[in-house]
């Protein structure tokens, strides 16, 4: 059986550091609670994580969904990350779902989110987790776990205030009503809105503009911009005064000047 039918998630590189993440179950719309689903993402993360190559990821999904989040049909009394007893479910979120947050947190290879249809419930955290996110015309946003019972098990209470601001997340998480594109532009969910045939392309312009500049200061203002979300400014500067004695000594800082002051194209080797 052809692989791009079984694996949970595709992973595809190409020549110029771009590698794009496909959720890939359409038949569930992308959910994401599954073990199988959180397995492939973190093993996908990790290995683009270490390979030098990949400057950004875009993120997708398969057929017309981004992700229904959780799996509706394995929920229920027990079912899914839920356990008759108590005790255990806490450890199943542990070390289920809640790892995604922690892997996307800790990456360091910017991600961009194409949203090319719902992102519901865990699936809109996961959109939240991406530090880009461009959107469909067809895609649209819920925080919608009190729909359900539940509450935002996976992080997304910590996630939404920090990207749309807390009233706009109290409105989200608490009616658990869905947002249209143009609405989750205008709160900062997104920043662009394309049609759905652009969605792809307009992604992977804006990861060869990310591409096109020295991956390890890509890769470094990335970790200095997820750091301001949880540092006063006095330890942000002694991190950024850290990281830009690595900079000023790399050669792609040196190829950088060198190229601006010759006027011609830089060419960065990430050293």
């Amino acid at each position: 059986m052809d692989e791009r039918t079984t694996k949970p998630v595709l992973v595809e590189k190409d020549d110029e550091g771009i590698a794009t993440l496909t959720l890939n179950r359409p038949e569930n719309r992308n959910a994401i609670s599954d073990d199988d689903m959180i397995a492939a993402l973190l093993e996908a993360l990790a290995a683009l994580e270490t390979d030098n190559g990949v400057r950004v990821i875009i993120l997708t999904g398969a057929g017309t969904a981004f992700s229904s989040g959780g799996n509706l049909k394995k929920m229920g009394a027990t079912g899914g990350l839920n356990d008759a007893l108590p005790a255990q479910t806490r450890i199943n979120y542990r070390h289920g779902i809640q790892r995604l947050p922690l892997a996307f947190e800790a990456l360091e290879v910017p991600v961009i989110a194409a949203v090319n249809g719902p992102a519901i419930g865990a699936g809109c955290d996961l959109a939240l987790m991406c530090d880009m996110r461009i959107a469909s015309q067809k895609a649209r946003f819920a925080e919608s776990f009190v729909k359900v019972g539940l509450i935002p098990g996976d992080g997304g209470a910590w996630l939404l205030p920090r990207v749309v601001g807390f009233s706009k997340a109290c409105e989200m998480a608490l009616t658990g009503d869905a947002i249209d594109a143009d609405e989750a532009l205008a709160c900062g969910l997104v920043s662009r809105v394309v049609s759905e045939d652009d969605l792809m392309a307009e992604a992977r312009s804006l990861a060869l503009r990310v591409a096109a500049n020295p991956p390890r200061m890509v890769r470094m203002t990335k970790r200095l911009l997820r750091e301001s979300c949880r540092s006063d400014l006095a330890a942000l500067l002694e991190m950024s005064a850290a990281l830009q004695a690595l900079a000023q000594a790399s050669e792609d800082h040196v190829e950088a000047v060198a190229s601006l002051l010759e006027k011609r194209p830089a060419v960065f080797t990430g050293n």
